[in-house]
C-alpha cells in the first residue's frame, strides 16, 4: 500500500470517512483571497505541522523581508508561535484565542462586557500574553445567532429525551438500565436490554452535543433530566465573543485593522471550500505516483487562479460583491455582518443586472458561454470545392461577458 500510495496515509479526516486514505494540502492566499501557492503532504500531517515549511518558502521563494500570517485557532497554535514564529525575524502573525483562553480573561476581569456598551472592540493586555496585542470584539448579530442555535439544540435534545422517557414507561418492552450516558457504544452480539436507557441517552447527546447543558439522572427502570442553567449561562456569556491575537504592531495595523485582517480569513476558506468541492473538486484523485499527484493538485490551484481573475472581471453580471467600495460604507463596523452593496442587492433582488441583462452564478455563466461554438461548413453543391469556419453568434449576455473578459472571437480560415 505504501509503495503503491506514498503520499495517502491514514489520519485525521474532517468529513469523519473512516477508513479512507488521504492526502493533506495547504493553500497560500493573500489578502484578496488570490492563490499564490500549493503543497502536497502525507495524509497522517497534522495542519500545524505544515506552518514551519511554509514560513521558510515564502521568505525565499518570494524574496520577502516582512511578512504577516494570518491563520486560525488550529493552524498558528500556541507550539507554533513559541518555536517558530517568535523564532524568525520580519515575521509577525494574527490569529484568534481559543474559548477556553477567553473565558479565562473574562474570570480573570481582563474582559468585561461593559465595554462593549459603546463599541464593538477593545483592545485590552494581559501579562499572559507579553508583546501580544489582544484585540477583544463583540458581534450582537452573532450572539443572537448562537443564543438561538443553542436554543434549537436544546429542544431537539429534549424532544428526543423525551421520547426515551416514555420508552420507559410503556408496558411492552420497556427500556430498563442505568449504563453511562456519556458513551453511546454497544457491546458485541449480545447487547443487553438492562443498559438500554443510557445507551439511548447517549446516543441524544452526542448527536446534538448539548450534554454539558442537562442534567440527567439514570435508574434501573427511568429517566429523568433538567436544563442546566448554570451551564447554559455561563456559555451565553461568550456568546458573539471573540478575541484577536497579534504580534503586529499598532503603528503597522490598528486595531480595526488588525480585525479586518484577521476575519479575511473568509476569503482564504471561500478559495479552499471552491476548490475542494464547488467549482474544481479537487477529488477523487486517481493517480498512485507522488509527481503526479502533486501536478494535479497544482494543477487545481492553477485553474483556480483563473477562477478568482474571472470572477473580478464578471462580477457586474454576476451574483458577486461588484462596489466594494460602497458595501465598506454601508457597514456598521468591521466587527459585524459584512453588507451588501445597493447594486449587489439590487442584482440579488431583481435578478437583473443595471442594464436589464439576467444575472448569473458563476457556473451557470461557464455553461451559457459553453454553448458559443465553432461550426466547420462545407460545400456539397456539385462542382464547388470550399468550406469555412463560422462561429455562433453571441447573445447579449455572452457578449457582455466575453466584453468583461477581454475577449474576442475571430474566426480563422
Amino acid at each position: 500500500m505504501a509503495r503503491l500510495y506514498p503520499l495517502a496515509k491514514f489520519g485525521y479526516n474532517r468529513e469523519k470517512k473512516k477508513g479512507k486514505l488521504q492526502i493533506v494540502f495547504g493553500l497560500l492566499c493573500n489578502a484578496q483571497g488570490c492563490p499564490i501557492a500549493v503543497e502536497v503532504f502525507e495524509g497522517n500531517t497534522a495542519d500545524p505541522s505544515t506552518l514551519t515549511q511554509q514560513i521558510e518558502k515564502v521568505r525565499t521563494r518570494f524574496g520577502l523581508k516582512k511578512i504577516i500570517w494570518v491563520g486560525d485557532r488550529g493552524m498558528i497554535t500556541q507550539a507554533r508561535i513559541r518555536e517558530d514564529l517568535k523564532e524568525t525575524a520580519g515575521v509577525d502573525w494574527i490569529t484568534a484565542l481559543r474559548s477556553s483562553q477567553i473565558r479565562k480573561l473574562v474570570n480573570q476581569s481582563y474582559i468585561q462586557l461593559s465595554l462593549f456598551d459603546e463599541k464593538d472592540l477593545a483592545e485590552i493586555t494581559c501579562e499572559d500574553y507579553p508583546g501580544e496585542r489582544l484585540v477583544a470584539c463583540r458581534n450582537p448579530f452573532l450572539a443572537e445567532e448562537r443564543k438561538r442555535n443553542r436554543e434549537e439544540l436544546l429542544q431537539a435534545t429534549e424532544q428526543k429525551l423525551d421520547k426515551i422517557v416514555s420508552a420507559t414507561s410503556r408496558k411492552r418492552c420497556p427500556l430498563r438500565g442505568e449504563a453511562d450516558p456519556s458513551t453511546s457504544l454497544r457491546v458485541s452480539t449480545e447487547r443487553s436490554r438492562g443498559a438500554e436507557i443510557g445507551l439511548k441517552v447517549g446516543e441524544v447527546i452526542n448527536k446534538y452535543g448539548v450534554a454539558k447543558h442537562f442534567k440527567i439522572q439514570i435508574t434501573p427502570d427511568s429517566l429523568s433530566y433538567k436544563r442546566n442553567t448554570e451551564s447554559i449561562n455561563e456559555e451565553a456569556t461568550l456568546d458573539g465573543l471573540y478575541v484577536v491575537r497579534s504580534s503586529v504592531p499598532e503603528e503597522t495595523l490598528n486595531a480595526e485593522e488588525t480585525v479586518k485582517a484577521y476575519k479575511s480569513l473568509s476569503k482564504v476558506e471561500q478559495a479552499f471550500r471552491s476548490y475542494k468541492t464547488i467549482d474544481l473538486k479537487v477529488r477523487p484523485i486517481y493517480h498512485r505516483n507522488s509527481d503526479r499527484v502533486k501536478a494535479h493538485v497544482f494543477l487545481c490551484m492553477l485553474a483556480y487562479y483563473v477562477e478568482w481573475h474571472m470572477r473580478r472581471c464578471l462580477a457586474p453580471i454576476l451574483f458577486d460583491e461588484d462596489d466594494w467600495e460602497n458595501a465598506l460604507r454601508l457597514r456598521e463596523g468591521i466587527v459585524t455582518h459584512s453588507v451588501r452593496s445597493d447594486s449587489a442587492s439590487s442584482k440579488a433582488q431583481k435578478k437583473r443586472t443595471a442594464d436589464n441583462l439576467p444575472v448569473h452564478s458563476f457556473q451557470t455563466l461557464l455553461a451559457d458561454l459553453g454553448t458559443i461554438v465553432n461550426n466547420r461548413i462545407q460545400s456539397n453543391i456539385p462542382g464547388v470545392n470550399f468550406d469555412f469556419d463560422k462561429v455562433t453568434e453571441p447573445t447579449p449576455v455572452q457578449r457582455k461577458a466575453l466584453d468583461l473578459l477581454g475577449v474576442s472571437l475571430i474566426c480563422t480560415q
